[in-house]
């Protein structure tokens, strides 16, 4: 049965533990799925205990197409990313050719957050912020963020949550008038200056990145066709997961909902979704397109949404992102950690038995879908 993980380190053991269903004589075929398949675990610079884990399974005969799915970028997503990892080894797995068809799955981008249960990693740097090649370049964007503080970035200590609530209000109706667009781009397209700010994308490339973009950047040149699928919550419709599609990509949200079959696909822009810098999707996407133009690839990122897409649900989002912000920076009452670690458990994992049910059923559509479109499953 396929489960969030409880923890962080029950999540590693269990994928640690996944490995045998890549070199494990096939049951399908009598012979061995992944013969050369791996286990890399690679430790944080100064947090030796906490790992960046990897499996590598490369194809054994002929490198035609490739597989990579990545989890806890942001940290505390990747608990639905692991129950989402062990579904794909579990139920997929045996689908793949392993003659032809090589896979990379990384548990998780981001150990820090993953363990302490929060976005962000140890230097409070948004990840999906941080893949960029010019960080003075980036300083000036985002130029309304400061004057959104009290609402975003409020510098003082918690108190209790009826307070919070009320307040966190009042300051959505003092910002309504500059417009929802405003306050939506502001809060989430990131910003490269204020170091204890949300969703501050860094001042230079952070050690998660740095890897990242080595794996990529080496794992993908000998193969002809290259699926990349990044695993994230908390954006969207509660009952319906998204198929994000980076800024570079040429097909349109409709054309790619047409392709892979399935119902919710949005672009990274403005319009659909929002402006992010840094992304790593875009960013791998981008690589991809420079250095190898003649390559079939896809990059996406699967969505899952938990509060909602209402303009309440969108308000509620943005006050736990920014409160929990605020308490970890300035601290707070006890009654407000624990309201805290409430609502950023289920901003990013429910405790609904019947989301995660949907949440998988919504995976297992969207697998299907660009698997079988790109010939990756049999």
């Amino acid at each position: 049965m396929t489960t969030i993980p409880a923890t962080y380190e029950s999540s590693r053991e269990r994928f640690r533990a996944s490995l045998a269903s890549f070199s494990n004589p096939s049951t399908r075929s009598g012979r061995r799925h992944w013969p050369d398949s791996v286990l890399t675990s690679i430790p944080l610079a100064d947090e030796s205990d906490l790992t960046i884990d990897i499996i590598s399974a490369p194809a054994t005969r002929d490198k035609q197409k490739l597989l990579i799915l990545t989890t806890g970028l942001h940290g505390i997503e990747g608990y639905v990313g692991s129950g989402i990892l062990q579904l794909f080894i579990q139920e997929y797995l045996s689908k793949f050719d392993s003659e032809t068809t090589g896979i990379i799955l990384v548990h998780p981008i981001n150990p820090y957050g993953m363990k302490d249960r929060i976005r962000t990693n140890k230097n409070s740097v948004d990840l999906n912020r941080n893949f960029v090649e010019d960080f003075e370049e980036l300083k000036s964007i985002n130029p309304h963020y400061e004057s959104l503080a009290y609402l975003l970035n409020p510098a003082r200590p918690l108190q209790s949550p009826f307070h919070e609530k009320l307040t966190f209000l009042w300051n959505v109706l003092r910002a309504l008038p500059k417009g929802a667009q405003h306050i939506r781009e502001a809060a989430l397209m990131g910003q490269y200056r204020i170091h204890n700010g949300m969703y501050f994308g860094g001042f230079e490339i952070q050690e998660e990145t740095k890897f990242m973009m080595d794996l990529f950047s080496q794992s993908i040149s000998e193969y002809a066709k290259v699926v990349i699928l990044d695993i994230h919550t908390g954006y969207g419709p509660r009952w319906q997961m998204t198929l994000l599609n980076p800024p570079a990509e040429k097909m349109t949200a409709k054309e790619t909902a047409s392709r892979f079959k399935v119902p919710l696909v949005a672009g990274v822009n403005p319009e659909e979704f929002y402006s992010i810098h840094g992304d790593m999707t875009d960013y791998v996407h981008r690589m991809l397109g420079a250095k190898y133009p003649d390559k079939d690839f896809y990059v996406g990122t699967f969505e899952f949404g938990t509060y909602g897409d209402s303009l309440w649900q969108g308000i509620h989002s943005l006050r736990t992102t920014a409160l929990e912000h605020c308490l970890r920076w300035f601290g707070g009452s006890d009654s407000s950690r624990a309201w805290m670690k409430r609502e950023c458990d289920e901003l990013f994992m429910p405790s609904d038995p019947t989301w995660w049910e949907k949440a998988k059923a919504d995976a297992r559509a969207a697998f299907d879908g660009i698997f079988n479109a790109y010939g990756i499953i049999y």
